[in-house]
């Protein structure tokens, strides 16, 4: 090699090198244009939390405000609150206690008797046009057997449809009585709180405790038998009994409000190839055999309206690929649904956030991501906040439609026009909104095009807001830019109308 091919072959490294530089933000980009349709969830969990008991009423509306306010700047659009940590509420309820993890002492009520954080919080979403997945846990009752339980609590009325497995106690997954309980949970927040979802994430039979098995001998010896299962078939008993729990849930939910959807999170793997030619090629606990949550089968037979497969490994892990485990469950959810569970911090720490972003959006059948957890998105982890606004979501996007429920179109917005006033200048619009009927809109989608730009309402960068309001306060940049405006209206499942227009002068 001459000395000027060597050069030039230097200068190429170190050109490339620069390009491809190892700081987090240069890794983390993605120069294709964000999807229109896309769900950004972020999970905020309650259990094991003590901020919330050191709060008053009033400093929880201030962190409850601030933190919906700063998910919405980063470009999610779908908080997952949990709600029910252990078989007690973040919410007013005549069925369950206040949880110990709201105000320090299960049962105890907040200082303010009217606040209720549930109801605060879907406020607070849905004035930004963004969603409440209410999150349960359903079988769990205690994370430490030594927590006292209030006097109220369900336990004390029933003790024996409750079992101890390790240090913790549960709802017996197997008792007919159980389900049914669960599901007036169900009810009772569908019927009372305009949520969007009722989710549940990988914890049903419990995480297996090595050389301890589960203690449910009585109800499987109550029912099992009379449910066409022999002795031999335990397993096959127990994931019947999570399968009847799935369909009791999908159809408390369908009587009640048949827009509210139903999402389940599980553990990343379904079943290792080992155990199943049809599994994936990893290593590691399945949820099939140790959890019990045959979660292909919901999805098959359209039990739950999404799947949120927690992908939580590296790329490149030993025992659980990332990229592997991405492809496994595009190429095996029946074209639902499919949202994939990100962790941040181990993501972050890989410099893997991008990419795997990226490969996610790639798949024909995934169609978003929710990340673990969302407090690193409040706390700006790494810069993930400024990431996320930047890069990852720097479009707004809409979450994707349901037509599985209802396929269709709200009306179109009538009498779109812009307003002027002594104080402001605005978009205003009508549309006949009908909080009980799914069909008719529900939020508005505000989409701004400059003068000569093709309307093309396909392009998230061109979405400026979506609102539960009929009016868009607009800019002023000093009176000589002209733009088109367009407004959509959405239905409750997320369908589209037809777009509205009209030019403005800002």
């Amino acid at each position: 090699m001459n000395h000027f091919v060597r050069l030039s072959f230097l200068l190429f490294i170190v050109v490339l090198i620069t390009a491809c530089g190892t700081t987090k933000q240069s890794l983390t980009r993605i120069p294709d244009s964000a999807p229109k349709r896309e769900f950004r969830g972020a999970w905020v969990q309650t259990v094991g939390q003590s901020r919330y008991s050191r709060m008053n009423s009033a400093a929880m509306k201030h962190y409850i405000s601030d933190m919906v306010r700063k998910f919405d700047e980063a470009g999610v659009n779908a908080v997952i609150f949990q709600i029910r940590p252990e078989a007690d509420a973040f919410y007013q309820s005549e069925l369950e206690p206040w949880s110990r993890f709201l105000t320090g002492e299960q049962g105890k009520t907040p200082d303010d008797p009217t606040f209720d954080p549930l109801a605060f919080i879907i406020e607070e979403c849905h004035k930004r046009g963004m969603e409440l997945h209410a999150w349960l846990n359903p079988y769990r009752v205690k994370i430490n057997i030594n927590n006292p339980l209030a006097k109220d609590h369900i336990y004390w009325k029933h003790p024996e449809r409750f079992v101890q497995y390790g240090n913790q106690l549960f709802f017996d997954p197997g008792l007919p009585e159980n389900r049914g309980f669960i599901c007036e949970v169900v009810r009772d927040i569908v019927t009372r709180y305009d949520v969007d979802a009722i989710h549940m994430d990988d914890y049903f039979y419990p995480y297996p405790i090595a050389g301890t098995s589960f203690p449910d001998d009585n109800s499987f010896r109550m029912y099992a038998a009379s449910q066409g299962f022999s002795p031999s078939q335990r397993s096959d008993w127990r994931r019947n009994n999570v399968n009847l729990l799935i369909q009791q849930i999908k159809l408390t939910i369908a009587g009640t409000k048949p827009w509210v959807r139903f999402g389940i999170s599980p553990f990343g793997i379904y079943r290792n190839k080992r155990n199943d030619p049809n599994g994936s090629d990893t290593n590691g606990l399945q949820n099939y055999d140790d959890l019990y949550a045959d979660i292909k089968l919901w999805v098959e037979k359209g039990w739950i309206d999404y799947n949120l497969p927690q992908l939580y490994w590296e790329i490149g892990h030993s025992a659980a690929d990332y990229t592997t485990l991405l492809h496994w469950w595009n190429a095996n959810n029946f074209e639902q649904h499919l949202y994939i569970g990100q962790d941040l911090k181990r993501s972050i720490d890989k410099n893997e956030l991008g990419v795997k972003i990226r490969q996610s959006r790639e798949m024909s059948f995934v169609h978003g991501n929710c990340y673990w957890y969302g407090y690193q998105i409040l706390d700006n982890f790494a810069g993930v906040a400024d990431i996320m606004r930047t890069d990852l979501h720097r479009s707004k996007t809409l979450i994707p439609a349901y037509s599985h429920l209802h396929k269709g179109r709200p009306a179109v917005v009538k009498k779109l026009t812009d307003v002027y006033t002594e104080d402001m200048h605005f978009l205003t619009w009508e549309a006949k909104k009908e909080p009980l009927n799914p069909e008719s809109a529900q939020r508005f989608v505000v989409y701004r095009f400059r003068r000569g730009e093709k309307v093309d309402i396909n392009r998230a960068e061109n979405i400026v807001k979506i609102t539960p309001d009929n009016f868009f306060v607009l800019p002023y940049e000093g009176g000589e830019s002209r733009y088109t405006y367009v407004v959509t209206a959405l239905d409750a499942f997320h369908n589209e109308s037809k777009p509205a227009k009209t030019k403005v002068k800002l």
